[in-house]
């Protein structure tokens, strides 16, 4: 398949692009013959990590051309807020989205907590990619208070949802779809991570995108 859009796979927060889904989607774009650019969103230093300095390595990546966004968690937010400020993105996929990322955010440590952080500069977090804890900078929270809970996108879109998600909760993507008629819900018997119904995300995805094997 080529002459069409590229696709870009942005994945989540603390993880990185060998991540099971990255690598899964990958293989299956590339069996169709469809490019898929994974970037690393962190550029390698974890600790100096902003929604800013994502959405920099995301315009980057996507270099101006049309593209399809796919996006996992932190990612599907970011995919969800690069989308509603660029019309180069023909279509966005979605999965278990970070809707509400700044206000949940603000809401899952203590003001006792946050102080601590800033006063110490950085605190530790589990870091899927390297497979132990590292440092993540206070200006992540500072930054991230700059966006919008809810990216008003008005691409196709599809956003596949676990309801067993004890993370991003499933209602976080009902609202948002009960508000965008251009974005279709699909909701599986999953978790957060969703590696165990890949196939049924792919057989989703290719649908949604009329990707057919040449």
């Amino acid at each position: 398949m080529t002459g069409g859009p590229r696709v870009v796979y942005l994945h989540g927060f603390a993880s990185s692009p060998l991540s099971t889904k990255a690598q899964f989607f990958a293989r299956r774009f590339a069996d169709l013959g469809v490019a898929c650019d994974i970037p690393q969103l962190d550029e390698g230093n974890f600790e100096t990590l902003t929604v800013s300095g994502q959405l920099r390595v995301l315009d980057q990546a996507v270099h101006g051309d049309r593209v399809i966004l796919i996006g996992s968690s932190l990612g599907g937010y970011l995919s969800a807020l690069y989308a509603a400020r660029h019309s180069t993105v023909e279509k966005v996929v979605l999965m278990a989205p970070a809707f509400q990322f700044p206000s949940r955010w603000r809401s899952r440590f203590s003001a006792e907590e946050f102080a601590e952080w800033k006063s110490r500069g950085s605190r530790p977090f589990f870091h899927y990619g390297y497979k132990e804890d590292r440092a993540l900078g206070y200006g992540f929270v500072e930054d991230a208070m700059r966006y919008e809970d809810e990216p008003d996108f008005r691409q196709p879109g599809l956003i596949l949802h676990g309801s067993l998600d004890d993370v991003v909760p499933l209602e976080a993507s009902e609202t948002f779809a009960r508000s965008h008629p251009n974005v279709r819900l699909c909701v599986l018997h999953s978790g957060h991570e969703l590696t165990d119904v890949m196939e049924r995300m792919w057989n989703e995805t290719a649908k949604f995108l009329e990707f057919q094997k040449q």
